[in-house]
């Protein structure tokens, strides 16, 4: 083996090396959780890699609490409402500012992606305030109207940049056949955007999954809280005791769906969306 032949294989070796360290950093903490949740509340403070035995206590404990499956219910309602107002306003906002030349298109799209730069600390109060006077306050319609303030932006962003990637030919033929805007939108570019929206719709969705601080602030209620707020206030059976086995039994419980959802939606590549849609 020559010099470079071994200079070769150095590489090769290095970078599978550091393949598997981002591996094992992304994925340690998920699977630390999974062996937390089946153990025993008397072995949960054993450090052990592995399991000798499977224990579904946390979980029969979990599920059976009535306000942990409202709490999973309500982070269903919310998040599938946001990712449809999201993709319904964004798909026509991008619409009209992807296709649509008219005067400050640029600074209309400079301002709507500085909106979703603003953390949600910032306007923490004064939202508060909008949702209180709008009689949202401890409703899921607050979460939503929240969550799709902070999630459109960045939908409407993402939605115009496929948007102007479709070729122009396709809106002069659907024009020429007489269509209106609507029609060019959900019959000609709808289709050839539903990769791109479900991309979009998913990103979304975790996003609303996850959300903690809002979901915090604008529920009072078990009834009303969401999945976060209810893992975050599962208690032990006395104050001095913290339920590491439910909390990771939760916790893997409303991760899966989400794993499973990435899975699905892996290989939505953007690129190539338009392939074939224009002949010749």
């Amino acid at each position: 083996m020559n010099q470079y032949q071994l200079l070769k294989l150095l590489k090769r070796v290095g970078l599978w090396a550091l393949i598997a360290v981002v591996m094992v950093y992304a994925i340690f903490p998920f699977y630390y959780a999974v062996i937390t949740s089946l153990k025993p509340s008397s072995e949960l403070f054993r450090v052990d890699f592995w399991l000798s035995s499977l224990d579904f206590s946390n979980y029969v404990r979990i599920l059976s609490q009535k306000s942990f499956i409202q709490a999973i219910g309500n982070s269903i309602l919310v998040a599938v409402s946001v990712v449809f107002i999201a993709l319904l306003l964004g798909i026509t906002a991008s619409y009209s500012l992807g296709r649509v030349r008219f005067r400050g298109r640029t600074t209309v799209l400079l301002i709507i992606l500085g909106v979703s730069m603003f953390p949600q600390v910032a306007v923490l109060s004064g939202l508060f305030e909008v949702i209180r006077a709008l009689n949202l306050y401890n409703n899921p319609g607050g979460l939503i109207l929240s969550y799709t303030i902070f999630t459109l932006p960045f939908t409407v962003w993402v939605l115009t940049t496929f948007m102007r990637q479709l070729p122009m030919e396709l809106e002069e033929a659907a024009i020429m056949d007489g269509a209106t805007p609507w029609v060019t939108i959900t019959r000609v570019f709808l289709p050839l955007m539903w990769p791109a929206m479900a991309t979009t719709g998913l990103l979304a969705f975790i996003a609303a999954w996850n959300e903690f601080l809002f979901a915090l602030t604008f529920t009072l209620t078990d009834s009303q809280r969401t999945v976060p707020v209810a893992i975050a206030l599962i208690s032990g059976g006395s104050q001095h005791e913290l339920p590491w086995g439910p909390i990771m039994a939760a916790s893997v419980t409303v991760t899966v769906p989400l794993v499973i959802l990435v899975m699905i939606f892996q290989r939505r590549i953007v690129s190539g969306l338009t392939a074939g849609a224009v002949k010749g």
